[in-house]
């Protein structure tokens, strides 16, 4: 099994589960992409650049990333 680390190039991890782009972003070329890893982690791409580098969180860091998301708490950074 290949080590997945932050930084390595997202089209190389394998996982069984696929990229996943929320429904809202279809379409319109600017997404962020999730892909759960057969760890336990995630793996965060930039949908533009597939092949970039992904970034690897654990499981309580994208409850605290979603818990944000949904309490509003990074609604600034939006245009």
């Amino acid at each position: 099994m290949v080590e997945i680390f932050n930084g390595m190039a997202a089209d190389t991890i394998e996982a069984a589960g696929s990229w996943q782009k929320a429904q809202r972003s279809v379409g319109n070329g600017s997404c962020v992409e999730l892909r759960p890893l057969d760890n336990g982690m995630v793996a965060v791409r930039n949908s533009r650049h597939p092949g970039g580098p992904a970034l690897v969180f654990n499981r309580d860091e994208i409850d605290a990333l979603l818990d944000g998301a949904r309490n509003g708490e990074f609604d600034h950074l939006a245009a």
